[in-house]
């Protein structure tokens, strides 16, 4: 099977090292100096120093119609701002095979506050269905850091599409003894179950940050499954998915793994750090920062709600401090479960 991934952060090279050990695998760049680095060196430098790259992946800036012709299944390890504009490159070459997507997320929408016309940011799906309806597609996603797939430790992932096809190839792709691939067809649970446990991850931050304790912690990941699942169900979703990998199994990692980029977001905030300075000492993207405002959003048109999503934003921008943030959720009505 021969895999083009486009993409050569921490996420996409983990899994090219994984599926490299079975397949051939290209792994594409924009920055022409960073795939030759990777090719001298055969080592990510810049992501995942401590892994080298297995023989069967070659890292390359080569115009992408040839090797998207020439990929049994294009992968795409770009952020959620990048994504419209890698599937308008690939979609003139993609024909009808196979392409998955990596990011979790919602695009978000120029301006802060929702705009007279009820815009709203869109899960990747529905850009991939504005911009190439006719694409068979579908999204990676689940429990997992790149460090410790990049590894070999075990992983176990959801691959989501409407397509029998795409399932198929991510399955074969990516399935082995240390990682596991399991199939659904719930594209918009699983998009939504990526997209908002980054924005938990950094309210759990918050809390472990203020060092309320690990009954708070319990409460705020059992709380956020409940906005997450509200959300997803207002979406179309099917609420079985959230007690699944990309929900449930997602939600738990990125809440208390000491790797979260978002967890870590939360922390520096609740140490009195400014949010440009915790986003420069990461030095990585956290997803949770960018889709907060645009989760809520998209929770408010729905008629959705999240308090605890809507006072992470708050804090974010500077509204209300994290200490204020936990009194608002503490003095909320009481109410049923």
């Amino acid at each position: 099977m021969n895999l083009l991934i486009l993409g050569a952060g921490a996420w996409g090279t983990a899994l090219a090292i994984q599926a490299s050990q079975r397949h051939a695998v290209t792994l594409w760049a924009r920055d022409a100096a960073h795939v030759q680095r990777m090719s001298s060196q055969r080592v990510n430098t810049a992501y995942l120093p401590d892994q080298l790259l297995p023989v069967g992946l070659t890292p390359s800036h080569a115009p992408l119609p040839a090797l998207v012709q020439q990929a049994d299944l294009v992968v795409l390890a770009v952020p959620m701002a990048g994504l419209r504009q890698v599937l308008t490159d690939v979609s003139p070459f993609i024909n009808d095979k196979p392409l998955a997507w990596l990011c979790k997320g919602f695009e978000a929408v120029p301006g802060s506050p929702v705009t007279a016309d009820k815009a709203y940011g869109l899960m990747a799906h529905e850009v991939q269905a504005q911009v190439a309806p006719a694409m068979h597609a579908g999204v990676l996603s689940g429990p997992s850091f790149a460090q410790e797939v990049a590894a070999g430790q075990p992983t176990a992932l959801v691959a989501a599409s409407r397509h029998e096809a795409v399932r198929q190839a991510l399955v074969q792709a990516f399935h082995a003894d240390r990682l596991r691939v399991y199939a659904n067809e719930d594209v918009v649970g699983v998009e939504t179950g990526g997209a908002v446990k980054n924005v938990l991850a950094i309210a759990t931050g918050l809390c472990d940050g203020l060092q309320l304790g690990l009954n708070a912690r319990a409460a705020l990941i059992t709380r956020g499954l409940a906005e997450m699942t509200r959300l997803g169900v207002a979406l179309g979703a099917r609420p079985e998915t959230f007690m699944g990998l990309s929900g449930l199994g997602d939600l738990v990692l990125t809440a208390t793994g000491d790797l979260s980029r978002n967890r870590q977001v939360g922390i520096g905030l609740a140490q009195g750090r400014s949010l440009s300075e915790v986003l420069q000492s990461l030095g990585h993207v956290a997803e949770g920062v960018y889709s907060a405002r645009t989760v809520v959003q998209r929770a408010n048109l729905s008629g959705v709600d999240m308090p605890i999503a809507s006072a992470v934003v708050a804090v974010l921008q500077a509204e209300v401090s994290p200490s204020q943030a936990v009194s608002m959720l503490m003095g909320r009505d009481a109410k049923g479960e």
